[in-house]
């Protein structure tokens, strides 16, 4: 599905609009060694893009990553308070950018990764990659893929066994960042975000056992 998408031009991160977000470590580089990296990556996360967007599913994998969010319309941006991680007052009245809020985040982290294990240069693929998303029949497909990445690429044996994505937080009771309600608006409550998600990773399986014959 996903990875049959090439994309020629890089589509701007537009307010008030959905994206897919995803990268990967430059020439394979592992994003993630350790507990800590997938922890820090979340933290940092959260961190740059509360002011400009709402997450509704992400996953971590060792070397690439996938996101779900809405990039809130402009008059709800909140005016710039801190300038590259430095807690200053900025004197202009600009909001946060959006696509500028993603560098952050990805130069942020880098810049600590590096420093842990010690190797120096970029990290992350650039430009980040995003697409679009209009077809609001296509949300439940994608939640789910992005849930399903680590059983596909051979991370985990089952979606729901793996950390590092938001479906177990989602379906959990606990307070999450992650906006579970508008999920669970997609695939009409709780139990039928579980169910969906275990019909389609049977189907997937089974697919995949079909096609191995």
């Amino acid at each position: 599905m996903i990875d049959h998408i090439t994309m020629n031009t890089i589509q701007p991160l537009e307010y008030d609009s959905y994206f897919h977000i995803y990268n990967r470590g430059i020439n394979g580089e592992n994003l993630f060694r350790d507990d800590i990296n997938y922890e820090h990556f979340l933290h940092l996360y959260f961190k740059y893009t509360e002011p400009i967007a709402e997450t509704y599913a992400w996953c971590l994998m060792k070397n690439h990553f996938h996101l779900l969010v809405r990039i809130l319309p402009e008059n709800e941006i909140e005016n710039m308070r801190t300038i590259d991680g430095d807690h200053r007052i900025s004197n202009s009245q600009k909001r946060f950018n959006p696509t500028r809020q993603f560098a952050h985040l990805f130069n942020a982290y880098a810049k600590a990764f590096n420093k842990k294990y010690g190797r120096t240069g970029g990290l992350f693929e650039t430009p980040f990659r995003r697409i679009k998303v209009t077809d609001e029949s296509y949300f439940k497909e994608l939640v789910f893929y992005i849930h399903n990445n680590p059983v596909k690429h051979g991370f985990a044996a089952a979606l729901t066994d793996y950390p590092w994505s938001s479906y177990q937080s989602i379906i959990s009771i606990k307070p999450t960042k992650t906006n579970r309600e508008k999920v669970f608006g997609w695939f009409n409550s709780r139990s039928e975000f579980t169910e969906y998600h275990l019909y389609k990773q049977e189907r997937v399986t089974f697919q995949s056992f079909e096609s191995d014959d």
